[in-house]
């Protein structure tokens, strides 16, 4: 899968993926703040990826995508660097990643944000039903003990 918007490239295509500008992203995020490289390349290798490339080539954004492909799906890691903003590119790789051929047909697709409900509200997500059945097996300090340097 390959879109357009405005210059930049939005592309589903493993072999565009840079890792490391990936990294350099996650490891500062609230979300997986101190994550090890070796751990988001593992995650983007067993994820569909949308990533946001410049007009030069260098990867600007992304969403990761955890999926079977049949009944669910996991929006993750989704962001445009600062730089970059305004230029409606979240939306964008948002529309183009819920459109893309392996999402289609999906009985549920989650997600979990601090921030950004409004950006999803516009894509037709809304708070969990039934937030009562939801569990969670949660290791908020992995990363820092996997990796004590960050």
């Amino acid at each position: 899968m390959e879109a357009r918007h405005g210059t930049y490239l939005l592309s589903d295509d493993p072999a565009r993926l840079d890792v490391d500008a990936v990294h350099a992203f996650l490891r500062t995020s609230y979300w997986a703040a101190g994550i090890p490289r070796d751990v988001v390349a593992r995650a983007l290798a067993g994820s569909l990826c949308v990533g946001v490339y410049a007009a030069d080539g260098a990867q600007v954004g992304l969403v990761r995508v955890v999926t079977d492909s049949a009944t669910f799906a996991y929006l993750c890691d989704v962001y445009v660097l600062e730089g970059h903003r305004g230029h409606g590119l979240g939306k964008a790789v948002i529309r183009a990643t819920l459109a893309h051929p392996r999402l289609q047909g999906l009985r549920r697709l989650n997600l979990v944000t601090r921030d950004a409900h409004g950006l999803y509200a516009q894509h037709g997500f809304a708070a969990v039903a039934h937030a009562e059945r939801y569990m969670e097996k949660l290791d908020p300090g992995v990363y820092q003990r996997a990796n004590p340097a960050t």
